[in-house]
């Protein structure tokens, strides 16, 4: 007699790297697996939508080939050749050797490294509390926000916005630097609900045709890096034609007037000549925006990841400060609200034990870091271990041949805590298996919206994966680390954490599901005033002095410009580099995650390069040909795919296939710099020059 499944609907939370965060329906069946997974319909910024490689998400946490056992590397670095361990030996010999590196170099030769593979506050953030409790070497986080963050809160004083939910309130919805179709759905659901039921229009930016643009009412498609000259060229088309709200300006902006006059000679003439644009298309948007006071502008990170960007996000943000869009429902700029939460995260990090005087190792320079660059080691010793969670650097970093010539050191001592034997997996020394969301508790903030929620364990992780906290804390009791975090559990953390912000119990997030902490209106549109002391929108902000966290000034900072304007400090095509070359998101993949998934490869196919046919046509090559693209940093070899949707003298490479599928084993980030841009750092994925030819 066969017995029907007992299949339960339990909440949860999407744990990646995404703004969307999305609430989650999840399928518990027997206890044991899961089925489906939905959008909750409870929590309204969701509304129901998630993407589609999360939906499908039974086929990666069951996905056979998760790592189960502790393994021990018996080949060469990066054969993949490994032996099963115990949970003790592989501790126990962690312990001895990060012990005996502190003693030979310091207890700043061993780096902690992570980053967002989970966005839970635990499981991602408490690898800090071992680092202070040892005082290992510190990480200066950039290789995602830094650019885009400096130049929004270069302007607002803070990273927070609007609802947005309210881009559901819009009459007009510009969706700049994002490919909202493959990484926030919840974007598109929201603007097209808009045009639905309001009439709105959708206006898309950015360097090709993407899937967001070909669902526009207008879509602009610029050159990389010219996002500045569009917004100056667009407040030009506003003061000229009336449509700058000089009463708001008067009110709650540093200085209309020299903004005026340095845009007299931004004319769209000027930008189309820079962006690639036409005159009218510039126009258009102008009036639009102009005519359309609720606008709402949904800025993304993509634009950012330029030289310039933090110029560029800052240009952006001031075309709804000159219309006074900011007053109205439906209105002003969103990017973050990762500012709104304001968490006491002392219990999850050890804040208390951190020293302020322990060198901050910069993320995105791990290559330099690991081959011994002076600056990039801020003066120190050589990295001698690295303890890795939640992130995929030998996939993900710039400058690649960098980081695998310091990955194959032999005197570095490498963990890695992983679910799937990743090209970093790959170059551990010990390798330890790791619990997914569903196997473990943790607590969720949405930075693209403005929810507190709450993922608890529905299943048991498979073999013997240990979720991060776990791992840490053993850790600590062997390495001699003390802090009270470690002894506590995930809840507990949860908490204490949700007590000391004030945020209430963790049994009433529990009984919630989630909590919707957005500000009031008129904080939330800067009509109390802006982030500044004098509560005045920055036109003219000055730079060194922007209030988002740093580890002090980088890149050519002093040669920023005071207003916004087009910066050509970008990786300008020349002759020898004729082509741009951007790494924008895949659908099915997200950064390297999801790349082992059998429906995610399915739908990607292959490591691709799309390029204009007339270019193509130029260099002698067909569709399906494999091509070779390269600059100074290496070369990477794709199959071309022909696309009229791009910009002559423009490539895109979608997303971050494994090294490995690559020939000659050399992936995208290959061709990308670690240099810093101004005026904190950061990583300039979409700013790439590059030659093709035919392979």
């Amino acid at each position: 007699m066969n017995i029907a499944p007992r299949i339960d609907i339990r909440p949860s939370v999407c744990p990646h790297d995404c703004p969307s965060a999305c609430s989650l329906e999840v399928e518990v069946i027997d206890g044991r697996s899961i089925g489906r997974v939905r959008g909750s319909k409870r929590q309204s910024y969701t509304d129901g939508v998630i993407c589609a490689k999360v939906a499908r998400y039974a086929e990666r946490i069951h996905h056979p080939d998760r790592l189960l056992y502790p393994l021990r590397r018996t080949g060469p670095k990066g054969s993949g050749q490994f032996a099963r361990i115990s949970w003790d030996e592989a501790l126990d010999e962690i312990a001895r050797r990060f012990l005996a590196i502190e003693a030979e170099h310091g207890a700043e030769a061993v780096w902690p490294y992570y980053y967002a593979g989970t966005m839970g506050l635990v499981m991602r953030d408490g690898i800090n509390r071992l680092r202070h409790a040892k005082r290992y070497s510190g990480q200066y986080s950039t290789i995602c926000t830094t650019t885009a963050w400096t130049g929004f809160i270069a302007g607002t004083g803070r990273l927070a916005g609007p609802d947005p939910r309210e881009m559901a309130k819009s009459d007009c919805v510009v969706i700049w630097g994002t490919n909202a179709v493959h990484t926030q759905v919840n974007v598109m659901n929201h603007a097209v609900k808009a045009r639905k039921e309001r009439g709105a229009k959708i206006v898309a930016i950015d360097i090709y045709r993407n899937a967001t643009l070909q669902q526009a009412d207008l879509a602009l498609v610029l050159k990389p890096g010219t996002d500045a000259a569009l917004a100056c060229a667009v407040m030009h088309v506003l003061f000229r034609d009336g449509h700058a709200d000089r009463d708001y300006l008067a009110r709650y902006a540093d200085c209309p007037d020299e903004l005026e006059a340095h845009l007299a000679t931004r004319t769209p003439e000027w930008a189309a000549a820079i962006t690639g644009l036409d005159v009218a298309q510039i126009e258009e948007f102008a009036a639009l925006v102009g005519t359309h006071r609720k606008s709402f502008f949904r800025l993304g990170y993509g634009f950012a990841r330029q030289r310039n960007g933090a110029v560029a996000m800052h240009a952006a943000l001031c075309v709804p400060t000159v219309t006074g869009a900011w007053q109205y429902e439906g209105g002003g700029a969103f990017h973050s609200n990762s500012g709104i939460y304001k968490w006491r995260k002392g219990l999850i990090e050890g804040l208390d034990a951190m020293d302020r005087g322990v060198r901050q190792l910069d993320q995105s320079q791990i290559g330099r870091v690991l081959t011994g660059d002076g600056e990039a080691l801020r003066g120190g010793g050589a990295v001698k271990a690295l303890f890795i969670q939640n992130t995929n650097p030998v996939s993900v970093a710039p400058e690649q041949e960098l980081v695998k010539q310091g990955f194959a050191r032999e005197d570095l001592f490498t963990v890695v805590h992983e679910q799937f034997m990743t090209e970093t997996a790959q170059m551990a020394d010990i390798l330890l298996p790791a619990t997914q969301f569903m196997e473990h508790d943790d607590l969720y903030q949405g930075g693209g919206h403005q929810h507190i929620m709450w993922g608890g364990k529905l299943i048991e992780p498979p073999g013997e994966c240990r979720s991060n906290h776990e791992v840490i804390c053993d850790l600590a009791t062997r390495l001699g680390a003390e802090h009270p975090g470690f002894s506590m559990s995930p809840r507990e953390l949860v908490d204490w954490t949700l007590r000391e912000t004030g945020r209430g119990t963790l049994d009433e997030l529990i009984a919630n599901e989630f909590i919707d902490i957005q500000p009031d209106f008129e904080t939330a549109h800067y009509l109390k005033g802006f982030g500044y002391p004098d509560g005045r929108f920055r036109f003219k902000p000055v730079w060194p002095k922007v209030p988002n966290g740093n580890d002090g000034l980088r890149g050519p900072h002093a040669a920023m410009p005071a207003l916004p304007d087009q910066w050509d400090v970008i990786e300008l095509a020349d002759e020898e580099h004729p082509f741009r070359l951007a790494t924008s998101p895949a659908r099915s993949f997200l950064n390297s995650t999801f790349t082992e998934t059998p429906g995610s490869v399915k739908k990607e196919g292959g490591p691709t390069l799309m390029l204009h046919p007339d270019d193509a046509a130029g260099l002698g090559i067909a569709a399906g040909d494999e091509v070779v693209i390269g600059n100074h940093r290496g070369t990477v070899h794709l199959t071309a795919v022909l696309f009229p949707g791009v910009v002559r003298g423009v490539v895109i490479a979608e997303s971050i296939w494994p090294n490995a599928a690559h020939r000659h084993g050399r992936g995208i980030n290959t061709l990308t710099g670690a240099d810093s841009p101004a005026p904190f750092g950061g990583a300039a994925f979409h700013d790439n020059k590059v030659w093709i030819r035919k392979a």
